[in-house]
Protein backbone atom coordinates (compact mmCIF):
# COMPACT_ATOMS: atom_id res chain seq x y z
CA UNK A 1 0.00 0.00 0.00
CA UNK A 2 2.82 2.40 0.93
CA UNK A 3 4.64 1.52 -2.31
CA UNK A 4 1.49 2.27 -4.33
CA UNK A 5 1.10 5.67 -2.64
CA UNK A 6 4.78 6.43 -3.30
CA UNK A 7 4.39 5.58 -6.99
CA UNK A 8 1.33 7.85 -7.24
CA UNK A 9 3.25 10.72 -5.62
CA UNK A 10 6.20 10.19 -7.95
CA UNK A 11 3.91 10.14 -10.98
CA UNK A 12 2.27 13.35 -9.78
CA UNK A 13 5.65 15.06 -9.34
CA UNK A 14 6.73 13.89 -12.79
CA UNK A 15 3.53 15.29 -14.29
CA UNK A 16 4.15 18.69 -12.67
CA UNK A 17 7.71 18.67 -13.98
CA UNK A 18 6.75 17.71 -17.51
CA UNK A 19 3.80 20.02 -17.90
CA UNK A 20 4.88 22.90 -15.68
CA UNK A 21 8.36 23.52 -17.04
CA UNK A 22 9.18 26.48 -19.24
CA UNK A 23 10.40 25.73 -22.74
CA UNK A 24 11.84 27.99 -25.42
CA UNK A 25 11.33 27.56 -29.14
CA UNK A 26 14.67 27.62 -31.01
CA UNK A 27 15.82 27.01 -34.57
CA UNK A 28 19.01 25.36 -35.70
CA UNK A 29 19.62 25.26 -39.42
CA UNK A 30 16.09 25.04 -40.84
CA UNK A 31 14.29 23.13 -38.10
CA UNK A 32 12.61 24.19 -34.85
CA UNK A 33 12.80 22.43 -31.49
CA UNK A 34 12.43 23.23 -27.79
CA UNK A 35 14.94 23.63 -24.95
CA UNK A 36 14.50 23.86 -21.17
CA UNK A 37 16.02 26.39 -18.77
CA UNK A 38 19.18 24.31 -18.54
CA UNK A 39 19.71 24.73 -22.27
CA UNK A 40 18.94 21.06 -22.98
CA UNK A 41 16.75 19.92 -25.84
CA UNK A 42 13.54 18.39 -24.56
CA UNK A 43 12.10 18.21 -28.08
CA UNK A 44 14.69 17.85 -30.82
CA UNK A 45 14.62 20.18 -33.87
CA UNK A 46 12.22 18.53 -36.33
CA UNK A 47 9.57 21.07 -37.33
CA UNK A 48 9.67 23.41 -40.33
CA UNK A 49 7.41 25.84 -38.46
CA UNK A 50 6.31 25.94 -34.82
CA UNK A 51 4.83 28.19 -32.12
CA UNK A 52 5.80 28.74 -28.48
CA UNK A 53 4.05 26.81 -25.71
CA UNK A 54 1.05 28.32 -24.01
CA UNK A 55 -1.23 26.56 -21.51
CA UNK A 56 0.94 23.46 -21.95
CA UNK A 57 0.53 23.06 -25.73
CA UNK A 58 2.30 24.32 -28.85
CA UNK A 59 1.18 24.46 -32.46
CA UNK A 60 3.59 22.78 -34.91
CA UNK A 61 3.61 22.18 -38.67
CA UNK A 62 4.05 18.73 -40.18
CA UNK A 63 3.54 17.76 -43.82
CA UNK A 64 1.96 21.13 -44.57
CA UNK A 65 -0.65 20.95 -41.79
CA UNK A 66 -0.78 22.27 -38.22
CA UNK A 67 -1.50 20.34 -35.05
CA UNK A 68 -0.60 20.57 -31.35
CA UNK A 69 1.96 18.83 -29.13
CA UNK A 70 2.43 18.72 -25.36
CA UNK A 71 5.70 19.45 -23.53
CA UNK A 72 6.78 15.81 -23.98
CA UNK A 73 6.56 16.25 -27.75
CA UNK A 74 3.51 14.00 -28.04
CA UNK A 75 0.69 14.83 -30.44
CA UNK A 76 -2.46 15.87 -28.62
CA UNK A 77 -4.11 17.00 -31.86
CA UNK A 78 -2.90 15.47 -35.09
CA UNK A 79 -1.89 17.91 -37.86
CA UNK A 80 -4.95 18.75 -39.97
CA UNK A 81 -5.35 22.53 -39.83
CA UNK A 82 -4.24 25.25 -42.24
CA UNK A 83 -3.39 27.68 -39.42
CA UNK A 84 -3.50 27.61 -35.63
CA UNK A 85 -3.08 30.08 -32.77
CA UNK A 86 -2.26 29.57 -29.09
CA UNK A 87 -4.37 28.05 -26.31
CA UNK A 88 -5.92 30.49 -23.85
CA UNK A 89 -8.40 29.46 -21.15
CA UNK A 90 -8.65 26.02 -22.71
CA UNK A 91 -9.42 27.13 -26.30
CA UNK A 92 -7.34 27.75 -29.42
CA UNK A 93 -8.32 29.25 -32.75
CA UNK A 94 -7.81 26.99 -35.78
CA UNK A 95 -8.40 27.53 -39.49
CA UNK A 96 -9.70 24.79 -41.75
CA UNK A 97 -11.25 25.21 -45.21
CA UNK A 98 -11.21 29.01 -44.80
CA UNK A 99 -13.28 28.83 -41.60
CA UNK A 100 -12.08 29.69 -38.09
CA UNK A 101 -13.30 27.90 -34.98
CA UNK A 102 -12.32 27.39 -31.33
CA UNK A 103 -11.14 23.92 -30.26
CA UNK A 104 -10.11 22.47 -26.90
CA UNK A 105 -7.29 20.01 -26.22
CA UNK A 106 -9.65 17.12 -27.07
CA UNK A 107 -10.22 18.69 -30.51
CA UNK A 108 -13.84 19.49 -29.63
CA UNK A 109 -15.31 22.59 -31.29
CA UNK A 110 -16.80 25.34 -29.11
CA UNK A 111 -20.49 25.85 -29.84
CA UNK A 112 -20.83 29.64 -29.99
CA UNK A 113 -22.34 32.43 -32.10
CA UNK A 114 -20.38 33.20 -35.26
CA UNK A 115 -18.58 36.57 -35.14
CA UNK A 116 -17.47 38.69 -38.08
CA UNK A 117 -13.93 38.53 -36.72
CA UNK A 118 -12.38 35.99 -34.38
CA UNK A 119 -10.22 36.91 -31.38
CA UNK A 120 -8.17 34.75 -29.01
CA UNK A 121 -9.55 34.08 -25.57
CA UNK A 122 -7.47 35.64 -22.83
CA UNK A 123 -6.33 34.00 -19.60
CA UNK A 124 -9.38 35.46 -17.82
CA UNK A 125 -11.70 33.25 -19.87
CA UNK A 126 -13.22 35.84 -22.20
CA UNK A 127 -12.82 36.69 -25.88
CA UNK A 128 -13.85 39.73 -27.88
CA UNK A 129 -16.90 39.17 -30.11
CA UNK A 130 -17.27 41.45 -33.12
CA UNK A 131 -20.33 42.03 -35.27
CA UNK A 132 -20.10 44.81 -37.81
CA UNK A 133 -18.13 47.60 -36.16
CA UNK A 134 -19.25 46.81 -32.62
CA UNK A 135 -17.56 44.55 -30.06
CA UNK A 136 -18.96 42.46 -27.19
CA UNK A 137 -17.64 39.63 -25.02
CA UNK A 138 -17.83 35.84 -25.31
CA UNK A 139 -17.21 33.50 -22.35
CA UNK A 140 -15.36 30.16 -22.45
CA UNK A 141 -18.69 28.28 -22.46
CA UNK A 142 -19.56 29.93 -25.78
CA UNK A 143 -22.17 32.31 -24.34
CA UNK A 144 -22.29 36.05 -24.94
CA UNK A 145 -21.50 38.06 -21.83
CA UNK A 146 -22.15 41.33 -23.64
CA UNK A 147 -23.86 41.82 -26.98
CA UNK A 148 -21.68 43.82 -29.40
CA UNK A 149 -22.25 47.42 -28.30
CA UNK A 150 -18.83 49.04 -27.85
CA UNK A 151 -16.53 50.60 -30.44
CA UNK A 152 -13.44 49.47 -28.53
CA UNK A 153 -12.72 47.02 -25.71
CA UNK A 154 -9.14 46.91 -24.45
CA UNK A 155 -7.49 43.78 -23.06
CA UNK A 156 -8.42 42.91 -19.47
CA UNK A 157 -5.92 43.95 -16.78
CA UNK A 158 -6.44 42.68 -13.23
CA UNK A 159 -9.92 41.50 -14.26
CA UNK A 160 -11.09 44.82 -15.76
CA UNK A 161 -11.16 46.27 -19.26
CA UNK A 162 -11.47 49.78 -20.68
CA UNK A 163 -14.34 50.32 -23.13
CA UNK A 164 -15.21 53.10 -25.54
CA UNK A 165 -18.60 54.03 -27.03
CA UNK A 166 -17.18 56.27 -29.73
CA UNK A 167 -16.98 59.35 -27.52
CA UNK A 168 -15.93 58.39 -24.01
CA UNK A 169 -14.03 55.75 -22.06
CA UNK A 170 -15.26 53.71 -19.10
CA UNK A 171 -14.43 50.35 -17.55
CA UNK A 172 -16.19 46.97 -17.20
CA UNK A 173 -15.56 43.77 -15.25
CA UNK A 174 -15.57 40.22 -16.66
CA UNK A 175 -19.34 40.02 -16.21
CA UNK A 176 -19.72 43.01 -18.49
CA UNK A 177 -20.92 45.27 -15.69
CA UNK A 178 -19.82 48.91 -15.83
CA UNK A 179 -17.60 49.80 -12.86
CA UNK A 180 -16.45 53.20 -14.17
CA UNK A 181 -19.03 55.19 -16.18
CA UNK A 182 -18.24 56.06 -19.80
CA UNK A 183 -17.51 59.75 -19.30
CA UNK A 184 -13.74 60.12 -19.67
CA UNK A 185 -11.59 61.26 -22.59
CA UNK A 186 -8.63 59.09 -21.47
CA UNK A 187 -8.53 56.24 -18.96
CA UNK A 188 -5.57 54.32 -17.51
CA UNK A 189 -5.27 50.62 -16.61
CA UNK A 190 -7.22 49.36 -13.60
CA UNK A 191 -5.52 49.36 -10.22
CA UNK A 192 -7.17 49.06 -6.81
CA UNK A 193 -5.02 52.03 -5.78
CA UNK A 194 -6.55 54.35 -8.36
CA UNK A 195 -7.15 54.87 -12.07
CA UNK A 196 -5.69 57.80 -13.97
CA UNK A 197 -8.23 59.64 -16.13
CA UNK A 198 -8.79 62.75 -18.19
CA UNK A 199 -12.02 64.70 -18.34
CA UNK A 200 -12.82 67.73 -20.48
CA UNK A 201 -11.38 70.09 -17.88
CA UNK A 202 -8.20 68.17 -17.08
CA UNK A 203 -6.51 65.15 -15.54
CA UNK A 204 -7.16 63.43 -12.23
CA UNK A 205 -7.40 60.11 -10.38
CA UNK A 206 -10.49 57.94 -9.90
CA UNK A 207 -10.77 56.39 -6.43
CA UNK A 208 -14.01 54.65 -5.39
CA UNK A 209 -15.64 56.15 -8.49
CA UNK A 210 -14.83 59.67 -7.36
CA UNK A 211 -12.75 61.84 -9.69
CA UNK A 212 -10.00 63.74 -7.86
CA UNK A 213 -8.57 66.54 -10.06
CA UNK A 214 -4.80 67.08 -10.17
CA UNK A 215 -4.23 70.75 -11.10
CA UNK A 216 -1.99 71.86 -14.00
CA UNK A 217 -1.10 68.29 -15.01
CA UNK A 218 -0.85 67.50 -18.74
CA UNK A 219 -0.62 63.70 -18.44
CA UNK A 220 -0.85 60.95 -15.80
CA UNK A 221 0.37 57.40 -16.38
CA UNK A 222 -1.34 54.27 -15.08
CA UNK A 223 -0.96 53.12 -11.48
CA UNK A 224 0.30 49.56 -11.03
CA UNK A 225 0.04 47.19 -8.08
CA UNK A 226 3.80 47.18 -7.55
CA UNK A 227 4.11 50.92 -6.76
CA UNK A 228 2.13 53.72 -5.12
CA UNK A 229 3.49 56.20 -7.65
CA UNK A 230 2.55 57.02 -11.24
CA UNK A 231 4.40 59.32 -13.59
CA UNK A 232 2.85 62.68 -14.44
CA UNK A 233 3.72 65.62 -16.69
CA UNK A 234 3.70 69.29 -15.76
CA UNK A 235 5.30 72.23 -17.54
CA UNK A 236 6.85 69.96 -20.17
CA UNK A 237 8.67 67.78 -17.58
CA UNK A 238 7.89 64.45 -15.91
CA UNK A 239 7.86 63.49 -12.25
CA UNK A 240 5.85 61.15 -10.04
CA UNK A 241 2.66 61.60 -7.99
CA UNK A 242 0.88 59.44 -5.42
CA UNK A 243 -2.77 58.38 -5.48
CA UNK A 244 -3.74 61.65 -3.75
CA UNK A 245 -2.30 63.60 -6.65
CA UNK A 246 0.58 64.90 -4.54
CA UNK A 247 3.99 65.36 -6.16
CA UNK A 248 6.41 62.93 -4.50
CA UNK A 249 9.12 63.48 -7.12
CA UNK A 250 8.98 66.92 -8.70
CA UNK A 251 8.70 67.12 -12.51
CA UNK A 252 12.23 67.61 -13.81
CA UNK A 253 12.84 64.76 -16.28
CA UNK A 254 12.48 64.81 -20.05
CA UNK A 255 10.90 61.35 -20.10
CA UNK A 256 10.39 58.51 -17.64
CA UNK A 257 9.18 54.92 -17.35
CA UNK A 258 7.00 53.48 -14.53
CA UNK A 259 8.38 52.29 -11.19
CA UNK A 260 9.10 48.59 -10.87
CA UNK A 261 10.95 46.88 -8.03
CA UNK A 262 11.53 50.27 -6.39
CA UNK A 263 13.27 51.96 -9.34
CA UNK A 264 12.13 53.96 -12.35
CA UNK A 265 14.27 54.59 -15.44
CA UNK A 266 14.41 58.36 -16.08
CA UNK A 267 16.02 60.58 -18.71
CA UNK A 268 17.54 63.96 -17.83
CA UNK A 269 17.53 65.20 -21.43
CA UNK A 270 20.80 63.56 -22.37
CA UNK A 271 21.15 60.11 -20.81
CA UNK A 272 19.17 57.56 -18.79
CA UNK A 273 19.61 56.77 -15.11
CA UNK A 274 17.40 55.62 -12.24
CA UNK A 275 15.42 57.25 -9.45
CA UNK A 276 14.05 55.49 -6.35
CA UNK A 277 10.71 56.19 -4.65
CA UNK A 278 12.37 58.68 -2.28
CA UNK A 279 13.43 60.80 -5.23
CA UNK A 280 17.10 59.84 -4.87
CA UNK A 281 19.19 59.09 -7.94
CA UNK A 282 21.37 56.14 -6.87
CA UNK A 283 22.36 55.14 -10.42
CA UNK A 284 23.82 58.01 -12.49
CA UNK A 285 22.74 59.19 -15.95
CA UNK A 286 25.19 57.28 -18.10
CA UNK A 287 23.07 55.11 -20.42
CA UNK A 288 21.65 55.48 -23.92
CA UNK A 289 18.60 53.53 -22.75
CA UNK A 290 17.55 51.67 -19.62
CA UNK A 291 15.04 48.97 -18.72
CA UNK A 292 13.30 47.71 -15.60
CA UNK A 293 14.84 45.73 -12.75
CA UNK A 294 13.52 42.18 -12.76
CA UNK A 295 12.94 39.65 -10.01
CA UNK A 296 16.63 38.74 -10.09
CA UNK A 297 17.72 42.31 -9.34
CA UNK A 298 19.14 43.03 -12.80
CA UNK A 299 18.15 45.63 -15.38
CA UNK A 300 19.12 45.95 -19.03
CA UNK A 301 21.06 49.08 -19.99
CA UNK A 302 22.44 50.26 -23.30
CA UNK A 303 26.00 51.48 -23.66
CA UNK A 304 26.39 51.05 -27.41
CA UNK A 305 25.36 47.39 -26.99
CA UNK A 306 23.21 46.06 -24.14
CA UNK A 307 24.35 44.70 -20.81
CA UNK A 308 22.86 44.27 -17.32
CA UNK A 309 23.43 46.14 -14.06
CA UNK A 310 22.52 45.41 -10.45
CA UNK A 311 20.70 47.83 -8.14
CA UNK A 312 24.02 49.48 -7.20
CA UNK A 313 24.77 50.29 -10.82
CA UNK A 314 27.46 47.64 -11.22
CA UNK A 315 27.69 46.19 -14.74
CA UNK A 316 27.42 42.47 -13.96
CA UNK A 317 26.85 41.26 -17.53
CA UNK A 318 29.03 43.01 -20.15
CA UNK A 319 27.40 45.39 -22.63
CA UNK A 320 28.11 43.37 -25.77
CA UNK A 321 24.70 42.00 -26.76
CA UNK A 322 21.76 42.97 -28.95
CA UNK A 323 18.23 42.53 -27.60
CA UNK A 324 14.89 42.04 -29.27
CA UNK A 325 12.76 45.22 -29.21
CA UNK A 326 10.59 45.63 -26.10
CA UNK A 327 7.08 46.16 -27.49
CA UNK A 328 3.93 45.99 -25.39
CA UNK A 329 1.41 44.58 -27.90
CA UNK A 330 -1.21 43.94 -25.25
CA UNK A 331 -1.50 43.46 -21.53
CA UNK A 332 -1.21 39.67 -21.74
CA UNK A 333 2.54 40.13 -21.46
CA UNK A 334 2.43 43.18 -19.17
CA UNK A 335 4.55 41.56 -16.45
CA UNK A 336 7.09 40.36 -19.01
CA UNK A 337 7.18 43.83 -20.55
CA UNK A 338 7.93 45.43 -17.20
CA UNK A 339 10.50 42.85 -16.16
CA UNK A 340 12.42 42.52 -19.45
CA UNK A 341 15.03 41.52 -20.33
CA UNK A 342 14.84 38.53 -17.90
CA UNK A 343 11.74 36.36 -18.27
CA UNK A 344 11.50 33.15 -16.24
CA UNK A 345 15.14 33.46 -15.18
CA UNK A 346 16.66 33.83 -18.64
CA UNK A 347 17.14 36.66 -21.10
CA UNK A 348 17.18 36.29 -24.87
CA UNK A 349 20.18 38.01 -26.49
CA UNK A 350 21.85 38.23 -29.87
CA UNK A 351 25.60 37.88 -30.25
CA UNK A 352 27.54 37.71 -33.51
CA UNK A 353 24.33 37.23 -35.54
CA UNK A 354 23.13 34.29 -33.42
CA UNK A 355 20.50 34.11 -30.66
CA UNK A 356 20.79 32.49 -27.25
CA UNK A 357 19.91 32.84 -23.57
CA UNK A 358 21.86 34.10 -20.58
CA UNK A 359 21.25 33.28 -16.93
CA UNK A 360 21.71 35.93 -14.23
CA UNK A 361 25.43 35.12 -14.03
CA UNK A 362 25.83 35.90 -17.71
CA UNK A 363 26.45 32.27 -18.66
CA UNK A 364 25.06 31.08 -22.00
CA UNK A 365 22.42 28.40 -21.45
CA UNK A 366 23.67 25.12 -22.86
CA UNK A 367 26.70 27.00 -24.20
CA UNK A 368 24.83 27.14 -27.50
CA UNK A 369 23.66 29.78 -30.00
CA UNK A 370 20.77 29.50 -32.46
CA UNK A 371 19.59 30.94 -35.76
CA UNK A 372 16.37 32.02 -34.00
CA UNK A 373 15.04 31.82 -30.45
CA UNK A 374 11.76 32.79 -28.78
CA UNK A 375 11.02 33.58 -25.11
CA UNK A 376 10.56 30.82 -22.54
CA UNK A 377 6.92 29.95 -21.89
CA UNK A 378 4.81 27.04 -20.79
Amino acid sequence: MKMRILLIILAFIQTIFLYGQELALVRENRLWGYINLMGEYTIQPQFKEARSFHNGYAGVLKNGKWGFINTKGEWIIEPKYDRVKDFYSGWALVLQKNEWSYINSSNEVLDCPVPDKYYDFNDDGVAFFQKGKKIGLLDSAGKLIIEPEYNIIRTFVNGYARVNNGKHWGMIDKKGEIIIPLQYKVLGHYSAKGVSAKMKNGWGIIIDNSFIPVPKVKEIGSFYDHSDLAFAKKGGKYGFINTKGEWIIEPKYRTVKPFYKGFAPVNNGFKWGYVNEKGEEPIPFTYLNAGFFGNNGLAKVQVGKWGFIDTKGNLVIPAKYDLAPTILINAKRLKDFLAKGFVNGAVRVKYKKKWGFLNKKGDVLGDRWYVNAELFSK
